[in-house]
């Protein structure tokens, strides 16, 4: 068996924010962007995938209001 936390480095997966449908990066390693982020929330509605970074600052600023 291969352990994966020793398997090469992949490239982050592209993808395109569910909300405006902008590019952006997703590093599965757990170095992502969106780790960064102090706004932990909202996770993304049902049949959402990730949001880029502005969307999500915006659903998170609207969840606390």
């Amino acid at each position: 068996m291969t352990n994966p936390k020793e398997s090469a480095l992949q490239e982050p997966r592209r993808l395109a924010c569910s909300r405006c449908g902008t590019e952006f990066g997703c590093d599965l390693s757990g170095s992502c962007w969106c780790a960064e982020e102090t706004a932990k929330l909202p996770m993304p509605l049902a049949g959402e995938d990730c949001l880029c970074r502005e969307c999500l600052r915006k659903a998170a600023a609207e969840a606390v209001s």
